[in-house]
């Protein structure tokens, strides 16, 4: 257990390292902020600090970086200007926005519900695991050839090392000759389901089958009697955007990713 203290023109602290990835900062024996550093599945370490004053923040935001090698990443409500303007100062710079999208279920505002010719829709639960697993390596492994997967919406979920399918039944697939090639993948949080990914092999798109499996999906959200899912886009996906944007889809809130790459 590590601890520092800080008193030269700021509130007394004391900043003490909790165990690997957690820290605390004690005002006169009071917890005044907490930190953590998280990595999540895709290797990336995040920061978060909860602190009630600025100048904690700054004491427990400055000894977290000391500790924690780069790169390092933060996510924060772009509402939230005092946070935000907390990790630039710290350092951090933006490098992507994401927009939360609110989208409709209602057919007679998403436009009609099909896909192309020759492709059908497997609904989420009814999927065979195996070729949804084939499927969903063969598209990872074409956005890492391409944008790279750090650019595609951050993934918290859990997993075992190298497996990607957490949950096989959120997942519906398109299938055309017998081959699945394309997913969208529908995690409940609440009573506002979130599309979490939707995804079409390179070598099928652009003939509306991401369009067909998202009206689809909505759709039978629909018949659930749920009005609206959510779904993150990055801002700098103009395809994902026209997606959601062209079903009705409006924009609700944004995040912005900020990072540090190296001292």
């Amino acid at each position: 257990m590590d601890t520092l203290r800080f008193t030269a023109g700021e509130p007394a602290v004391r900043i003490t390292r909790l165990g690997p990835g957690l820290w605390q900062a004690l005002d006169d024996g009071r917890v005044a902020g907490r930190g953590e550093a998280t990595t999540r599945p895709d290797g990336r370490v995040f920061l978060s600090v909860d602190a009630w004053h600025r100048s904690v923040f700054d004491q427990l935001a400055r000894e977290m970086l000391a500790a924690v090698p780069d790169p390092v990443h933060t996510v924060v409500d772009e509402t939230d200007r005092e946070l935000l303007d907390g990790w630039q100062r710290a350092g951090l710079t933006v490098r992507r926005r994401e927009w939360e999208y609110v989208a409709p279920t209602d057919p007679q505002v998403t436009g009609p519900v099909g896909l192309p010719s020759g492709v059908a829709f497997v609904p989420a639960g009814s999927a065979d695991e195996g070729p949804l697993r084939e499927l969903d390596r063969v598209i990872r492994a074409e956005v890492e050839a391409t944008v790279g997967w750090s650019e595609m919406p951050a993934e918290v979920l859990p997993r075992a090392a190298g497996d990607t399918i957490v949950d096989p039944s959120k997942y519906a697939v398109a299938v055309e000759e017998g081959e699945y090639v394309g997913l969208v993948r529908v995690v409940q949080v609440t009573r506002l389901p979130r599309i979490g990914l939707i995804a079409v092999r390179a070598d099928r798109r652009r003939r509306g089958i991401a369009r067909g499996l998202l009206t689809h999906t909505l759709d039978v959200l629909r018949q659930a009697g749920i009005p609206t899912a959510s779904a993150e886009v990055n801002e700098a996906n103009a395809a994902a955007t026209a997606l959601f944007e062209g079903i009705g889809a409006r924009r609700a809130n944004s995040t912005v990713e900020l990072m540090r790459h190296g001292r």
